[in-house]
């Protein structure tokens, strides 16, 4: 996160600072001038900061959930969590309804992730009226693990290598294995958990593996450049979870 914090303040005060350089400004504004050189290159060199910045493995000492137990190791983790006034079991059949048209900002994000292209049925473009997580397991994702009211994850290794891109044009998905050269294993998990008030706590937590160092490179990147935007994706998700637990409990 402040990687990707790092690359999208030194984009803005780059852009800034290349404004204040290019508007036309009196010939004896150079103080205006010095100042947006300098935050020009002060955005530069933040965000070669953040692309640059090692991404390093992280180990699960004890597992203590199915997702633990899926990926115990990983480079890049996203987690958020909420309060539900539903029960765990509510809960749970609203994961498994809840489509893409309830979730905020999906289909406007996708589209800008797909550069406005059409192509088959996948979580980027989603068909309306499909659960979202039937859509995932027809459109490569396994279902990993499935426990009723506690815990659901699903993973898939998508191609992250020239050579991986190329073979999953010709023959699909990859199956999900943290070990697979030129892929980036992705588990997905929805948490559910009583609250002790009647209530729920629920959370999504992604995890991301790249087994090798060239994959890992390509990962870093794409993942600082995305993570705003992923990020919020999964707190609309939750939210429109919330709301079809609770429209279905009153």
């Amino acid at each position: 996160m402040i990687a990707s914090v790092l690359i999208y303040v030194g984009a803005l005060l780059a852009i800034l600072g290349l404004a204040a350089l290019v508007v036309p400004r009196r010939p004896r504004a150079r103080r205006g001038r010095t100042i947006g050189l300098f935050a020009a290159l002060a955005g530069i060199g933040l965000g070669l900061l953040g692309v640059g910045m090692p991404a390093r493995d992280s180990v699960v000492g004890q597992p203590r959930e199915r997702l633990d137990t899926v990926m115990p190791r990983y480079q890049f983790r996203e987690r958020h969590a909420l309060r539900v006034a539903a029960t765990p079991l509510e809960v749970d059949r609203a994961i498994r309804a809840v489509t893409a048209d309830e979730i905020r900002f999906y289909r406007v994000l996708t589209w800008v992730r797909r550069l406005g292209r059409r192509g088959p049925e996948s979580l980027i473009d989603a068909p309306h009226g499909v659960p979202i997580l039937a859509l995932a397991t027809r459109s490569g994702f396994r279902l990993l693990a499935d426990d009723p009211g506690r815990e659901l994850v699903l993973g898939v290794a998508g191609p992250a290598s020239p050579a991986a891109r190329a073979a999953a044009r010709t023959s699909g998905p990859h199956p999900f294995t943290p070990s697979a050269g030129g892929y980036a294993s992705i588990a997905l998990a929805f948490r559910v958990e009583p609250d002790g008030r009647g209530g729920a706590i629920l959370s999504t937590e992604t995890r991301v593996f790249a087994p090798d160092a060239a994959t890992r490179r390509r990962l870093t990147t794409y993942w600082r450049l995305i993570y705003p935007g992923s990020a919020l994706i999964r707190r609309g998700w939750l939210v429109a979870i919330r709301r079809r637990a609770e429209a279905a409990t009153r």
